[in-house]
């Protein structure tokens, strides 16, 4: 977590104390932080003009009626943000999902009432009924290979039934619904490769890290390729070998 999202999660932290007084031991367990790092953040805290009170061993307590700069949206950019964390709370993993939906909540917190009440009622809706190919690895395991530029390790079985085992460079994650694809660099074939998810089996997550080696990018990739268009979606994923 960076720094500046760790000294917000603090005063938000300290807003939703029911109980006013807030230990640095709680926030150090909330955070997964040390005490002493909670301590210096406080101390920053009150040093910029945060009407925290308290001391080390007590407690703190932020000071009623305080609250962070509001965020000035238009409307528009509401029902971006608010349709953008729905759809992806209906269609990402459960890890992303969540956090969709702790990115309304920070947002709701520090935006205006006339605002927040327009972001709870807007009336833009992604529902949770809906069908997508089934994937039987944990996306988040996927997107966290993608992140970190981790090699993956996994079967996978192409259109005409034929299976091989691929260890690749993971670059990019795409959703053409129903259907998730993944753009990477292939050890097997030494060239890119686009892979549908459904068809990934046993996927495993190297301690490998991989760099941006010339010819081997997301960016080599979309200039050669220019793979995610509709027209193109009914061969992605069965390239011929």
């Amino acid at each position: 977590m960076r720094r500046a999202d760790r000294l917000f999660e603090i005063i938000q932290f300290m807003r939703r104390n029911a109980s006013g007084t807030t230990r640095a031991r709680d926030l150090s367990e909330a955070l997964e932080v040390s005490e002493r790092t909670i301590y210096r953040d406080i101390r920053d805290l009150m040093a910029s003009g945060v009407p925290i009170e308290g001391e080390a061993g007590v407690g703190y307590v932020l000071r009623a009626g305080f609250d962070l700069p509001p965020l000035m949206f238009k409307e528009q950019e509401i029902e971006a943000l608010v349709l953008g964390a729905r759809i992806v709370e209906s269609w990402g993993d459960r890890e992303l999902a969540k956090a969709a939906t702790d990115v309304i909540a920070k947002v709701e917190a520090v935006i205006p009432d006339r605002l927040r009440d327009y972001m709870a009622n807007t009336a833009l809706l992604a529902p949770s009924q809906h069908f997508m190919e089934p994937v039987t690895f944990d996306l988040a395991e996927m997107r966290h290979a993608v992140r970190h530029r981790l090699k993956v390790h996994f079967r996978y079985t192409d259109v005409v039934g034929k299976a091989s085992e691929r260890t690749v460079r993971p670059l990019s994650l795409a959703y053409f619904g129903p259907i998730w694809l993944l753009a990477a660099w292939c050890e097997l074939r030494t060239d890119f490769r686009t892979f549908r998810l459904d068809r990934i089996e046993d996927l495993s997550v190297s301690a490998d890290r991989f760099g941006n080696e010339p010819g081997k990018t997301l960016h080599d990739f979309l200039r050669r390729k220019q793979p995610w268009t509709r027209s193109s979606l009914a061969t992605i994923g069965d390239e011929s070998e």
